[in-house]
């Protein structure tokens, strides 16, 4: 069952550092700008994009196998038709280090097939909600 209750929400919203797949160096893109919300609101972010070395002053990965730290929640910045590979992603992550508790895909961004396959794996799964909408709205 998707993360759609308040409480459901506010509970992920406890999970940390976030993996941000697709995060932007480019500071005009949500991309990069909820990324850096969440970061001046205490998140640590880890960001993944293989076309660049640094984001908001982290070291950006090229994938999610490649973080040496354990990831709370995995922020999906991708398009729809990349988050079934991005959920199998997840799941052997969660397979081999059992640190991944949920995936939140951003506004505009669903694939309620992928979203079940990680459910049924037990992480827990956002679909189409803005992190930082929601975060502002909760949390304040």
């Amino acid at each position: 069952m998707p993360v759609t209750s308040d409480d459901g929400l506010r509970r992920l919203l406890d999970l940390t550092p976030i993996a941000v797949i697709g995060c932007s160096s480019t500071p005009s893109k949500a991309a990069h700008r909820i990324p850096k919300y969440l970061q001046q609101h205490g998140y640590r972010i880890v960001p993944v994009n293989p076309t660049t070395d640094e984001i908001l002053g982290e070291p950006a990965y090229d994938r999610l196998a490649d973080i040496p730290v354990d990831v709370g929640l995995v922020d999906v910045f991708r398009p729809s038709p990349e988050v079934s590979g991005i959920v199998d992603q997840v799941l052997e992550r969660a397979d081999d280090r059992g640190d991944v508790d949920a995936v939140w895909l951003q506004l505009g961004i669903r694939d309620d097939e992928a979203a079940a396959r990680a459910e049924d794996a037990g992480v827990d799964v956002v679909q189409d909600k803005c992190l930082k909408v929601e975060h502002s709205r909760l949390l304040g």
